[in-house]
């Protein structure tokens, strides 16, 4: 758009503007309405104002429980706690301690998959020989 379209709609602004329907129609309804009509209104916005007070109460309590909760397995704090001395392995030991804590909570899910029970084996095994060259190294 350039500036003497930009006049033009500015121009085109100053026009009175006729509305679509009555509202005249509407604004004496809203007048007329009976002290009953009103206190309903109001008891109905009451309402919504509690419902949302209630809502963000309960969300609020979940997150604060969610975060006073202890951990849920004690394998996976166990086999996250090992630190190789070698800070080569220290990556690896990370990665594979996120690996088998992944798994531990995916053998939750499925208890019955062999493949995961497989992949849990195979990250254990892979522990263990990293645990092994800590060993040599150090």
């Amino acid at each position: 758009m350039n500036e003497f379209e930009y006049l033009r709609q500015m121009r085109s602004l100053r026009s009175p503007v006729a509305p679509s329907r009555n509202l005249w129609a509407a604004i004496d309804a809203r007048l007329d309405e009976t002290p009953a009509t009103r206190s309903r209104h109001l008891w109905t916005r009451r309402l919504a104002v509690a419902a949302a007070i209630f809502g963000v109460a309960i969300f609020s309590g979940s997150i604060a429980l969610r975060l006073a909760a202890p951990p849920e397995s004690t394998n996976v704090a166990s086999s996250t706690r090992w630190k190789p001395d070698d800070p080569r392995l220290t990556g690896a030991a990370v990665e594979l301690a996120t690996a088998h804590s992944e798994l531990t909570q995916a053998m939750h899910d499925a208890p019955d998959s062999p493949a995961l029970r497989r992949i849990l084996d195979r990250t254990q095994r892979q522990q263990e020989r990293l645990r092994q060259l800590d060993r040599q190294a150090g």
